[in-house]
Formats: structure tokens, C-alpha cells, sequence
């Protein structure tokens, strides 16, 4: 459906309709070809099952409208999707959204690179590290060492609402660069798990 998109310069992509409601409960993730899309103005993920957003979604230079309303496991999004510099039109469930101000639910415990250790960074646990695979960092666009990502939240606007954005960054010194987060959220980039956020609203 990507290829078919890119092929004929679409302006819209909105592919659940065309899939049955058991191929719709199988996609929890879209595939790394979307950043392809560069032509797409419109992505519409109405009641998905998706649980990830590949970083890939960045390279939708034209992306002005992002609708995964009702995308219950939706939780986060990948830091990328703010070089999405014309995005100017989001419409989120933002329930369901890591630190939204109305029930502050928890972020999950980023735990730092894996030391000495050699990852295959095409190749990720999800489970671990929120994606397949981390290529390029999320700030600077240079590789990610073979330890893995430094990893960080932070609470951005994008478009119309505040979005819980995962960071995967090269070093340190990448997540220091980082701007503030929201006004209303935690000022700086973090690892969640036991941390105070703001009062909910």
C-alpha cells in the first residue's frame, strides 16, 4: 500500500479501510518505508491497534494533518515526527498518552545504553528499547553507537496537542541539546519510572 502511494504521489493515506478487521488487529507498528511518504499531507490511523510509531514518520516532509484518534494503545510518540515541520493539525487520544495533564499516567523506566555490550541497532527488542531499530539519532541525525540509543521522554507540542515523545540520541551530550519540554510538563528530558510529575488538572 506504501509503494502504491508513493507510486501515484498521493496526498492522503489512509490505509485501514482497505484491510479486514483481523489484518487491522495484526499491525502494531507501521513500516520504517513510511518516511517514503513524502508527497502524504494527510495520515489518518482512525482506531488502530498500533502500538509504535516508527522515527522513520520524520521523513514526511509534507505532512500537515496526523489523525491516530481513538488509537487506544498509542501511548508515545518517536521524537522524530517533529521535523514534520509543517504538521500543523494533530488529533490524538490523549487519554491514553503517557503524562497527559488530566491523569499524569507514568512514564515507563528508560534504562542507559547497554554498556560494553555489541547491539545489532537494525535489530531491536521493542520491548526494550520502544522500536526495531535505531539508525540515526533523534536530535543530530548522526549513527547511534553499537551500545544503543541514550534514551529520554519529553512532553512537546506538536501541532495541536502535547505529545510524550521518546528520544533515542547518540550520546549525552545530544539529550543535554534537547529544548525544554511544554509548559505544564516536565521541564527536561527524562528516564520515567519514579519521577513527580505536575499535578493533573
Amino acid at each position: 500500500m506504501i509503494d502504491a502511494a508513493v507510486a501515484d504521489g498521493r496526498e492522503d493515506f489512509r490505509p485501514l479501510p482497505e484491510l479486514s478487521p483481523e489484518e487491522r488487529r495484526q499491525i502494531v507498528t507501521l513500516p520504517a518505508s513510511i518516511g517514503r511518504l513524502t508527497a502524504v499531507r494527510s495520515l489518518v490511523l482512525y482506531g488502530s491497534n498500533l502500538v509504535r510509531i516508527p522515527p522513520e514518520i520524520g521523513g514526511m516532509t509534507n505532512l500537515e494533518e496526523f489523525s491516530p484518534y481513538t488509537s487506544r494503545r498509542l501511548h508515545w510518540f518517536p521524537y522524530e515526527i517533529t521535523r514534520c515541520a509543517r504538521l500543523a493539525d494533530s488529533t490524538v487520544s490523549t487519554r491514553s498518552i503517557y503524562g497527559n495533564y488530566k491523569y499524569r499516567p507514568p512514564f515507563p523506566r528508560l534504562l542507559p545504553p547497554a554498556g560494553d555490550t555489541v547491539l545489532d541497532v537494525e535489530n531491536l527488542d521493542p520491548a526494550r528499547w520502544g522500536t526495531t531499530a535505531a539508525r540515526t539519532c533523534s536530535v543530530c541525525d548522526g549513527p547511534i553507537p553499537v551500545t544503543g540509543p541514550h534514551q529520554a521522554w519529553l512532553s512537546r507540542m506538536v501541532a495541536t496537542d502535547v505529545l510524550p515523545l521518546l528520544v533515542n540520541a547518540c550520546s549525552q551530550a545530544c539529550l543535554d541539546a534537547l529544548p525544554a519540554g511544554a509548559k505544564g510538563h516536565l521541564p527536561r528530558p527524562h528516564r520515567g519510572g519514579a519521577i513527580e510529575q505536575p499535578p493533573p488538572h
